[in-house]
């Protein structure tokens, strides 16, 4: 497939990354309000608009600040182009609803970015999940930890606010950690948070916990940070019936479940943990998702991480910041 990159910041790098190792994918330009051309391809066209670009493409990869995404896949699907987006779907509901609608309509793919979703462990917990292999899951305690430096937030006008970035790390840095919690247990019926902002000047959070209770009972524990000095590795810890296990940056490395071998992939070295930098080294797991959403689209059938159930993160995300005490 042919794309254009929408937004030419330092995310489009991970994506040109990424394309650069898929041998049939190409990138055949860029979309940037401002001109800017892409620092890893600077001698590729740059046009100030989706309805401007005269090259021929299959799809756009929104790399977008979060609350621009609707705009981007509205666009790109007037004029009957694929769109995957970089997360989240969108920051609130009705721009998820006017993105989705419109993808809909026009008969394109429409798929985010929620890239962790492929990695080789947590595919087998999701597949053990649908074989009711741990019995009934009584807790899920998440924590992604992390850090940000005030210079992170001074790099750009919109990080750290609420209009496009469209809160602090539970809606941005975090997300990813979210999306594995909603697509492996859903949504909350009952949802409780504190907020706070401690070590950074910025309008939203940098350091908050929610309380959550599932329509089955069980309850799930998050704490999202960007004041985590120098910045921790995610956990996500769960007991169920028949045991516990834990999955430290996508990888199993605690497994005492009745009945059930360890299913860790060996040799799974992924190398992007997010604790400490928004940098990408490793565009594996990019690669998987691109490859996920051509097969989509090839296939007619909905990507890994459609907008049906990605849309559930931001709505999670959007219910803790409704429920902070």
């Amino acid at each position: 497939m042919r794309y254009v990159v929408v937004g030419t910041g330092n995310i489009s790098n991970t994506y040109i990354n990424a394309l650069t190792e898929r041998p049939g994918s190409e990138l055949v330009g860029a979309v940037s309000r401002s001109g800017r051309p892409l620092s890893a391809a600077p001698e590729l066209p740059v046009w100030p608009s989706i309805d401007a670009v005269d090259a021929d493409f299959d799809a756009v990869i929104l790399a977008t600040p979060n609350g621009l995404h609707h705009q981007g896949a509205i666009d790109a699907a007037a004029r009957g182009k694929h769109v995957l987006t970089e997360k989240p779907l969108d920051i609130s509901i009705e721009a998820m609803d006017r993105m989705t609608d419109a993808c809909n309509r026009a008969g394109v793919v429409l798929a985010v970015c929620y890239q962790r979703r492929t990695r080789p462990d947590n595919q087998a917990i999701k597949a053990l999940m649908a074989q009711s292999a741990f019995g009934r899951i009584y807790a899920v305690d998440l924590a992604a930890k992390f850090y940000r430096d005030q210079a992170y937030y001074d790099s750009g006008d919109y990080r750290g606010g609420l209009a496009l970035d469209g809160g602090g790390p539970f809606m941005q840095q975090a997300c990813h950690n979210l999306d594995i919690y909603t697509w492996l247990f859903g949504l909350p019926g009952q949802v409780v948070s504190m907020l706070g902002t401690f070590a950074h000047d910025i309008e939203a959070e940098d350091h908050g916990a929610a309380l959550m209770r599932h329509e089955d009972g069980m309850i799930g524990t998050v704490v999202a940070s960007t004041a985590a000095r120098p910045g921790f590795a995610a956990r996500m810890e769960v007991h169920a019936e028949r045991g516990s296990f834990t999955l430290t940056d996508d990888v199993v490395t605690q497994w005492v479940v009745d009945g059930v071998d360890n299913p860790s992939a060996p040799g799974d070295h992924y190398q992007h943990d997010g604790a400490t930098s928004a940098a990408v080294t490793d565009t594996t797991a990019h690669q998987a998702i691109i490859e996920d959403f051509e097969a989509a689209v090839r296939d007619g059938r909905e990507p890994l991480a459609g907008a049906t159930s990605a849309r559930l993160t931001t709505e999670l995300i959007l219910s803790i910041y409704q429920n902070a005490v």
